[in-house]
């Protein structure tokens, strides 16, 4: 995901918005960002159907075959053998991690998580979002201990999925509800960094630790000693990711990781950050993520049944997403504005935010990739039911939050 935070900053040639052109200037760049964010939320759905085209289909076994089909890299002693799977899920999201740790370095420092009283409205929906999707999982998994496993799956949001869908309303969106549902994703990334690094964790290996330790403090020493060259973190990045598969902790971290130490501002003022981050964004969204989408959404119906729906899994994951997300973003941002805490900018109802916060439990892309962490050892009942749980509670919750958007969106463009 990147954020259109930065761009409502800035025209698109740099310079400053003049006070009286801000608003123009703020609806073309959010304008620019949803076309493509749309486009990749599409392109995402596409390739998810093909998926499960493929997967209930006689081509089924060439499916399960390509993904099992081993890929090996060994250089010396040092030999990385997993099946092309993994490699998507460890190897290409990692790269989809680095952009979104670009993307938390640049808010924190210079966007929207800077300033405390921007983030508070979107900080405790996500909180919300992400509590109470957890506790209805848990809940109905509690007394199976492998299951529970899967209690972060319905915590998650599919930006790209949620954009997609209010672009379908182009002008008629306001402006700061984009920026809320934006914000909140942000909150949504981080929380699924700290899921992954603290509960998804499996074996440590010490001495792997190690070199991930000594290349991140590599990695801080270059920053510190002004060193701007993109080339270099990327090297140094491709080194931290060998070590933390190694480790036993999650490699995806890894780009994390090495996107903090890619500096912001180098000696002339400009961002190596930034142009990073914006070079990144079309491989990202138009491929990384499909091929991701397409290597784990294939979910073969064949042979199932009414009790598969009511499955402890698929109705924790459905039900998460479905019925958690929306009353968790209500519940809690309701509390901030009744504590006066904030307030709801004036161009934005409640109605309008019961609908994005429908469109937050479309979990997709993030819930699948926290399922293949939590039931990678549980079998293939847990990887079905929460897969299909994935794809129910996503559905419903896009057919809602359309309703609701359609009814309580303004019926002509928000000037």
């Amino acid at each position: 995901m990147l954020s259109i935070i930065g761009k409502i900053k800035t025209l698109s040639n740099g310079q400053k918005m003049k006070e009286d052109s801000r608003p123009n200037a703020l609806g073309t760049a959010i304008s620019d960002f949803m076309k493509l964010e749309s486009a990749s939320g599409i392109l995402l759905l596409v390739t998810s159907v093909l998926a499960m085209i493929i997967a209930n289909s006689p081509f089924t076994g060439f499916y399960d075959q390509l993904l099992s089909t081993t890929v090996a890299v060994q250089i010396g002693a040092l030999e990385i053998n997993k099946p092309l799977l993994l490699w998507i899920n460890d190897g290409l999201m990692a790269i989809f991690f680095f952009l979104i740790g670009l993307e938390i370095k640049r808010e924190i420092m210079e966007g929207e998580l800077s300033s405390f009283s921007q983030v508070v409205l979107p900080g405790m929906g996500a909180l919300g979002g992400m509590f109470v999707p957890a506790a209805i999982y848990a809940w109905l998994n509690w007394n199976d201990s492998v299951a529970l496993d899967g209690w972060a799956i319905p915590v998650a949001t599919d930006i790209a999925f949620a954009l997609a869908l209010l672009g379908v309303f182009g002008s008629r969106v306001p402006v700061a509800l984009k920026v809320f549902l934006l914000t909140l994703a942000i909150f949504d990334d981080l929380a699924a960094i700290v899921i992954i690094a603290i509960f998804y964790s499996g074996d440590l290996s010490l001495p792997s630790l190690l070199v991930a330790a000594m290349a991140l403090i590599i990695g801080i020493a270059m920053n510190r000693m002004g060193v701007t060259r993109v080339s270099s973190y990327i090297l140094l990045g491709i080194v931290l990711w060998i070590a933390v598969l190694k480790s036993g902790v999650h490699a995806t971290l890894a780009g994390v990781l090495i996107a903090l130490c890619v500096p912001m501002r180098d000696m002339k003022g400009e961002s190596p950050l930034r142009k990073l981050e914006h070079d990144l964004h079309g491989p990202v969204a138009f491929a990384i993520l499909p091929i991701f989408a397409f290597a784990n959404a294939g979910l073969n119906l064949g042979g199932m049944s009414f009790s598969d729906v009511t499955n402890p899994v698929t109705m924790g994951v459905t039900l998460g997403l479905f019925i958690g997300k929306p009353l968790g973003i209500l519940l809690f941002v309701g509390l901030a504005v009744a504590l006066r805490f904030v307030k709801l900018p004036n161009d934005v109802n409640w109605m309008q935010l019961l609908g994005v916060a429908f469109a937050c439990g479309i979990g997709f892309t993030m819930s699948l990739f926290i399922a293949g962490l939590a039931f990678e050892h549980g079998g293939g009942d847990y990887l079905s039911g929460d897969r299909l749980g994935i794809l129910l509670g996503s559905i419903l919750s896009a057919l809602v939050a359309y309703v609701l958007l359609h009814i309580s969106l303004p019926k002509t463009g928000v000037k």
